[in-house]
């Protein structure tokens, strides 16, 4: 079995520079082999150098870390990505990208022709609108990733974006959990916060990151950046405020009450954000926030969401179901499997398909590798193109003659055959006419005796009934039919369509009183269709004064009866052998009645 090829992943981030290498296991599931993390510093936080700096940190880490991959997804920087959720009106699917072409128009903040933009529709509403992921970047900053890493010797396959990596590795590893969840990502400039539920996504990018830490601090303690970065990193927690003691140093205290602002003004946006949710997209209250990015993990940060949002608070741990190398160290990677989030999501794009698939590569870029790829074969095609081209014209030329004088054989052998079929299908027709006619008469002659057959049996019922309720109650009793009612089928005007069946529903024939003892009975009928039900109500000499309970033993008795007899009648399915309404018994006088609608076994066609 052939080993599968490795593959790279780099996230861009805003101060960090991230990326691993996957393999497919045994299994047919992702495995890490490698991964390293490279600080692009000052330089990487500034435009004009931003793209040197990406370049040193992927040759050195290509470098360092023996990357065999050569093929590369890329996520670019959150804070370069322009997404928003847009609501389309239900249209024909031929018009679907038409009209998110116009929402992107309306909603990008940049010129289109300036712009990669891509989409992906999530789903649809109860009212039927598409729910659609719109993505969009400017393609300067995408010609910079492709160039830094063709330059890096990688051939780049897509690029995607945070919060579509995000979603994707969320389905993959907690498909399994319940209710909604909340995803916050807390990045250097940017935090992307997801909610995530069953068959809806809803994501919203919002300029607060951990940077703004960092510039208060040293604003405040006049410090350059990377310098009050550092001290961050080592001193730096979330104060939880109330009667909580500062700490004696006063860096540490600084940064404490500094992060405490920053992450009040992230919870007032995610707040807002929650309540949009809920109110325009329809979605669930969060049952739970996860929280994912570097930001995430410095001192407190969770205790501070858990007691300001008053919910579970854990975090995501995106390589839950990912396969670890043996040779990587865990206790290491325990330290930054927080921030890899969009590594796992863009290693995913190379695994199966994906919830989301985005693609913000440009159309310049695609050429170019499409071009390089082909350019060897490109004379050997055209030579190929024009021998074949000749080849083929000169074949089709002989098969044009073939064909003709075929058709001209086939032309004289077909007409007798198809006259032949025209006097067959005639013959068949009427063959059908006359089997209808016989089946018709059939189910007459067999049917006949069967109103014949079917009064014995309720007498049989009605005598079984008094021999049982004799024996219950310990007197004489009396039962008979009161009136009986055929139940049959009656057929409407035929539908507007032709072609469409006819309509059957069920009506009740006029009445049948009889006799007690069903002497003299007979049946009629004014409405076409076949019998299938016997409305029967009974009457029977009233009991209570021997036992409370006569009246309801006797009626019961005779359902019994009626349903023992399964051969006559019907007790399975809908509309079966049983009391008609409420199955309640009248009492007149010294009598009682009952209804019963037994379902015929065999309906009597009329």
């Amino acid at each position: 079995m052939l080993k599968a090829k490795p593959f790279l992943v780099v996230d861009c981030g805003a101060n960090t520079l991230k990326a691993a290498e996957f393999d497919l296991n045994e299994a047919g599931g992702l495995r890490l082999r490698r991964y390293a993390l490279r600080n692009l510093g000052q330089e990487g936080a500034q435009e004009a150098t931003r793209e040197a700096a990406m370049l040193r940190g992927l040759q050195d880490i290509l470098s360092d870390k023996a990357f065999q991959a050569k093929t590369v997804n890329v996520s670019a920087p959150g804070f370069h990505v322009f997404s928003k959720f847009v609501k389309l009106p239900p249209v024909d699917a031929a018009k679907v990208t038409q009209i998110i072409k116009y929402e992107a128009q309306q909603n990008v903040p940049f010129p289109l022709e300036e712009v990669v933009w891509d989409y992906q529709i999530l789903g649809t509403t109860g009212t039927g609108e598409l729910e659609v992921l719109l993505v969009a970047i400017k393609t300067d900053v995408v010609e910079g990733l492709y160039r830094t890493t063709e330059t890096a010797g990688l051939k780049l396959n897509l690029v995607d974006v945070s919060p579509a990596a995000m979603i994707n590795v969320f389905r993959f590893n907690y498909s399994d959990l319940p209710g909604c969840t909340m995803l916050l990502d807390i990045g250097a400039k940017t935090s992307n916060l997801l909610f995530l539920e069953k068959g809806k996504v809803f994501a919203r990018s919002i300029n607060i990151g951990a940077n703004l830490i960092t510039q208060d601090f040293a604003n405040e303690f006049r410090l350059r950046f990377d310098e009050a970065e550092q001290i961050k990193i080592e001193k730096g927690f979330v104060s939880l405020g109330g009667a909580y003691e500062e700490p004696d140093d006063p860096q540490a205290a600084a940064i404490s009450k500094i992060a405490r602002q920053v992450m009040t003004r992230l919870h007032i946006q995610v707040n807002q954000t929650i309540g949009y949710y809920k109110g325009t997209q329809g979605g669930s209250h969060p049952d739970r926030l996860l929280l994912s990015g570097g930001a995430s993990v410095m001192p407190y940060v969770s205790q501070f969401f858990a007691e300001k949002l008053n919910q579970p608070v854990d975090y995501f741990n995106p390589l839950r179901n990912i396969q670890i190398d043996p040779s990587i160290n865990l206790e290491e990677l325990a330290k930054v499997a927080h921030t890899m989030g969009e590594l796992v999501g863009l290693g995913l794009r190379n695994l199966a398909h994906c919830p989301v698939e985005l693609n913000l590569m440009p159309l310049s870029s695609q050429r170019r590798q499409e071009f390089h790829r082909k350019k060897p074969y490109l004379l050997a095609t055209v030579y190929s193109v024009a021998v074949f081209a000749y080849l083929m014209g000169v074949l089709q030329q002989k098969l044009v003659d073939v064909k003709r004088h075929m058709l001209e054989e086939l032309v004289v052998t077909i007409q007798p055959l198809n006259d032949a079929r025209v006097r067959l299908e005639a013959q068949q027709r009427k063959l059908n006419e006359t089997v209808g006619d016989a089946e018709y008469l059939r189910k007459w002659l067999t049917g006949r005796y069967y109103w014949a057959d079917v009064l014995p049996v309720l007498r049989e019922c009605l005598l079984a009934t008094e021999s049982e309720s004799k024996t219950a109650l310990g007197t004489d009793t009396g039962i008979w039919i009161d009136s009986l009612t055929p139940v049959t089928a009656v057929i409407e005007a035929p539908p507007a369509d032709p072609n469409a069946p006819p309509t059957v529903t069920p009506a009740s024939v006029p009445p049948l009183v009889a006799p007690r003892g069903m002497r003299g009975m007979a049946v009629r009928t004014n409405a076409p269709g076949d019998i299938t039900h016997l409305d029967l109500k009974i009457r029977a000499l009233d009991t209570t004064s021997l036992n409370p309970a006569g009246n309801t033993t006797m009626a019961f008795e005779f359902l019994r009866q009626l349903q023992a007899r399964s051969g006559w009648f019907d007790t399975n399915g809908s509309n079966a052998t049983a009391f008609k309404g409420t199955g309640s018994i009248t009492a007149e006088s010294n009598t009682f009645w009952f209804e019963v609608s037994a379902k015929l076994q065999r309906p009597i066609d009329f």
